[in-house]
């Protein structure tokens, strides 16, 4: 039983290798159908093994752990590393989000990517991003999960520049590649840091090591200071956001994917797996905790000035996943995983409810263009207000128990209000403005321009998806995941009941604001307020970097665009050239002036010596 688990990853590899070879073999191109069932499939196989090992090896036993050792991949001096992977119930809840979500993912693919010629290179990306994200999740030692993050990383570049022949897409990619791998520097240091403390990068070991009477508080926090480094890189977080809401130029299945089961977890995934570490900093807990609430905020108040459906799906993911950071951050570790997994349900119903709204509207994506769209498409409708919902935390909503969770969590860190409560309450009132002003200005109002050529684009092979994610958005709050033996058990508090009441009563009020404002709202110009104007743009941020950063780099480089530091180089050959080729005159073929040149040489030559 324990060899499916190392399967869950080697067949999404092999659907891509598959994918890959295929014009080795084969002059014509294969047909869609052949490459949905290889891509699809692949994935399919690796849910259904995740599911009977989780029902044969872990239902009903919340402490199971395994370990499958594959073979040895490193020995080095001290470092000793197998491709081994360690499975818990925190690595098997991330396992069937990522296939249970990804499988949904693919097969709404074959619909919505059906028109693109391409469809052969986007299942073989779309494998191998599974793939990196299932090896991230299953590794035993950080420098495998290294692996797979930055396979993760190179796959969202492919996918996000799928259509690359649009430059502002390649342009996109690189920014995705580009500020992440900041992230993921600071990330390779903290790996050497830990390395040179403790000896070793095997989690298990390194987590029994860090228990021991002589660690180094302070080498500890640096650790855990770059690790979040890292995570807030791949998670999309303050001070490294930017790139996420421009991601949004890949395929819409492609934001599902990355939103909802891979990329963006990782960094919460990351910190929540090395979370005994982290209990060992006081101050690297403040910092996760300030990050998310300060993302969570400002993500969301970016959110309701989109204009763009997907951008405000993208900056409420980033403010989500800020509440997940939130968690971790107050010690709420269960809530955070527990938010994380209901997130992707909603999320990928989001947003492939987005897809078929956008290929339903012939591409448009302008929220103002739309409108009184529920009467021409009324399944995309129910499944849109499914997710807005959850999204929005309403009661009795998956969302509803996994924000209540971390909200309790909040309040009970200081025991009372403080201020990371209050960013949580505030982030819960901006959730249900920014949610359900975007289900309004689509679904609701006159008609916009793009909303009178509507013609539902759902196939069955489209619409089955959103059922069963609807249903799991819906629901997924009784599925609580058992995480105690990863996390321990915290003890239970009071609460009274307007602190609860408050938690129920903010998506609600939203809810309202919404309705007030944005209900009989429809404009066809991006007429906006500088405050608006300012939430926009996303704070500004990607005006500072361009500023700070961007702009000094291109005036540097073309000061030196001559090359200068190559110049020294350059010229240091060219002396050498010319010194060669005034020596080699001396070399004219005359005995007599060889003999000459010798005698004279000798002579200065015994000169010096009695000089000295």
């Amino acid at each position: 039983m324990q060899g499916l688990l190392a399967w869950v990853p080697l067949l999404p590899l092999i659907g891509f290798l598959t994918l890959v070879a295929i014009p080795l073999f084969h002059r014509d191109e294969p047909s869609q159908k052949v490459i949905a069932y290889i891509g699809v499939g692949s994935v399919g196989l690796a849910a259904l093994f995740t599911i009977i090992v989780a029902i044969v090896l872990f239902w009903g036993n919340p402490s199971e752990s395994i370990n499958i050792s594959l073979w040895s991949w490193m020995l080095v001096d001290n470092l000793k590393l197998g491709f081994n992977f360690h499975v818990d119930w925190l690595t098997m809840v991330m396992l069937l989000i990522i296939t249970g979500v990804g499988f949904l993912i693919h097969l709404y693919s074959v619909g919505y990517m059906r028109e693109d010629l391409d469809f052969r290179r986007y299942f073989a990306y779309l494998n191998l991003f599974v793939c990196a994200m299932l090896i991230l999740v299953l590794a035993d030692n950080l420098v495998l999960l290294y692996l797979g993050w930055e396979g993760v990383g190179l796959c969202s570049y492919l996918l996000i520049g799928f259509w690359y022949k649009d430059p502002a897409n390649g342009a996109a990619a690189q920014k995705a590649f580009i500020v992440t791998r900041i992230g993921d520097t600071a990330m390779a240091i903290g790996l050497f840091l830990l390395f040179y403390e403790f000896s070793t990068l095997n989690i298990p070991e390194l987590v029994s090591t860090i228990n021991g009477p002589d660690v180094n508080n302070d080498i500890v926090t640096l650790a855990c200071l770059l690790l979040l480094g890292g995570a807030v890189g791949k998670s999309a977080q303050l001070p490294l956001q930017t790139w996420l809401p421009d991601a949004m130029a890949g395929p819409t299945p492609v934001s599902a994917l990355i939103h909802a089961a891979t990329m963006v977890t990782a960094g919460v995934y990351l910190i929540a797996r090395m979370h005994p570490l982290y209990m060992l900093s006081e101050v690297a807990m403040t910092a996760v905790a300030a990050v998310g609430a300060l993302t969570l905020l400002l993500a969301g108040f970016s959110a309701i000035a989109q204009s763009d459906i997907k951008r405000v799906l993208a900056y409420s993911t980033i403010s989500q996943i800020g509440y997940m950071f939130l968690a971790l951050g107050v010690g709420a570790w269960s809530g955070a995983i527990f938010h994380l997994m209901t997130h992707a349900f909603f999320k990928a119903l989001l947003f492939l409810s987005a897809g078929s709204v956008i290929l339903s509207l012939h591409h448009e994506q302008n929220v103002f263009s739309m409108g009184g769209l529920y009467r021409k498409i009324p399944l995309t409708f129910i499944c849109f207000t499914i997710g807005c919902a959850c999204l929005a935390a309403l009661p009795f909503t998956s969302g509803f128990y996994s924000k209540d969770h971390i909200l309790l969590s909040a309040w009970e860190y200081h025991h009372g209000i403080n201020i990371l409560w209050l960013a949580g309450i505030l982030g819960a009132l901006v959730t249900g403005i920014y949610s359900f002003r975007v289900l309004f200005l689509v679904f609701l109002g006159r008609e916009g321009q793009a909303s009178t050529h509507c013609k539902d684009a759902n196939i069955p092979v489209m619409s089955i998806p959103l059922c069963i994610l609807a249903v799991l958005a819906l629901f997924g709050g009784l599925l609580a995941p058992p995480l105690q033996s990863v996390f321990g058990v915290r003890p239970d508090e009071a609460h009274s009941p307007w602190i609860e009441g408050t938690a129920i009563a903010m998506p609600l009020i939203g809810l309202a604001i919404a309705w007030k404002l944005f209900r009989h709202e429809q404009r066809t110009g991006e007429q906006r307020s500088s405050l608006l104007q300012f939430w926009f743009s996303g704070w500004g941020f990607d005006w500072i970097y361009d500023h700070l950063l961007v702009r000094p780099f291109k005036f540097l480089t073309q000061i030196n665009h001559n090359d200068i530091i190559d110049s020294i180089y350059k010229g240091t050959a060219t002396i050498s050239r010319q010194m060669h080729a005034l020596l080699s005159t001396s070399q004219n073929g005359q005995v007599r002036w060889y003999l000459t040149t010798f005698a004279v040489g000798s002579i200065l030559f015994l000169a010096l010596l009695v000089a000295l």
